[in-house]
């Protein structure tokens, strides 16, 4: 998803994106064999259960082998429809509940479906093997590994990075990114979750001073414990300050348009 619209909108070279893509594959890929042959496989953590490793086979069949290579493919593009709607939905939400609920719903609808997301079946998959399913993974890469990649493909960088490219970013001009925030000191002043309290203040300023912390009340201190840090903060990244209201960056193209300022030589669409 993000490395589609970050191509889209000419921001990586169709190279950038796929080295990224091959570092993600084979990463995932080496991390999920790990944790199956040494965790789990030499691990014996099926061996000592006959169900868990007849439950394992099972669910690398009905994976794998039952279904026709078009209804993996075609899963893999609901899977990652999913998967990827989630973490839009999260990046939309600004405080941690509102994450986790907008995480929620589509991750256990595409788990309740049995979709088919290429990363989770590098462990299952493989564990079925391990506990002797009827094939081997010259088996398992063509009838599932390829068809679920591509459905993948599909559904997070089509049908949610190409889809909301279009309806957010086309006619925009490219904004600069950076995340230059400030100091940790400063960040801590300012606020977000890394803000000191006005207790901590308070100590910290008697501290340097050499006095006695005084008048410091035990029970608003307890409150002040009890309070979960904010999401939000004063601070802008070099971002936010593109994208407040009074930069041009945060107008639409037509608005642009109107109000005849009109895209220069060197932007980029």
């Amino acid at each position: 998803m993000f490395m589609s619209t970050a191509l889209l909108h000419r921001r990586i070279s169709v190279l950038d994106l796929a080295k990224n893509w091959f570092v993600s594959f084979f990463g995932n890929l080496a991390g999920s064999l790990f944790f199956m042959a040494i965790i789990t496989g030499y691990g014996g953590v099926f061996e000592e259960t006959e169900i868990y490793r007849q439950a394992a086979v099972t669910l690398a069949v009905q994976k794998a082998q039952t279904p026709h290579w078009h209804q993996i493919f075609l899963r893999g593009i609901g899977a990652n429809w999913l998967v990827c709607l989630a973490v839009f939905l999260s990046i939309s939400s600004r405080d941690i509940a509102s994450k986790i609920i907008a995480i929620w719903f589509p991750t256990a609808t595409f788990v309740a479906l049995a979709f088919d997301h290429v990363v989770a079946n590098m462990f299952i998959i493989p564990q079925g093997i391990w506990c002797g399913a009827p094939f081997g993974a010259g088996y398992y890469i063509w009838k599932s590994m390829i068809p679920t990649l591509l459905g993948n493909i599909v559904g997070g960088g089509l049908f949610v990075g190409a889809a909301y490219w279009y309806l957010y970013l086309t006619g925009e001009v490219g904004v600069s990114v950076g995340f230059d925030t400030g100091s940790l000191a400063t960040a801590m002043e300012a606020g977000g979750p890394m803000r000191k309290s006005p207790t901590e203040k308070k100590r910290d300023a008697q501290h340097q001073n050499g006095g006695t912390i005084v008048g410091v009340d035990p029970e608003e201190e307890q409150q002040e414990q009890r309070q979960l840090p904010q999401s939000g903060s004063q601070m802008m990244s070099a971002i936010g300050r593109e994208l407040s209201d009074d930069s041009p960056y945060a107008k639409t193209h037509a608005e642009r348009v109107k109000l005849g300022k009109g895209e220069s030589p060197d932007e980029k669409v």
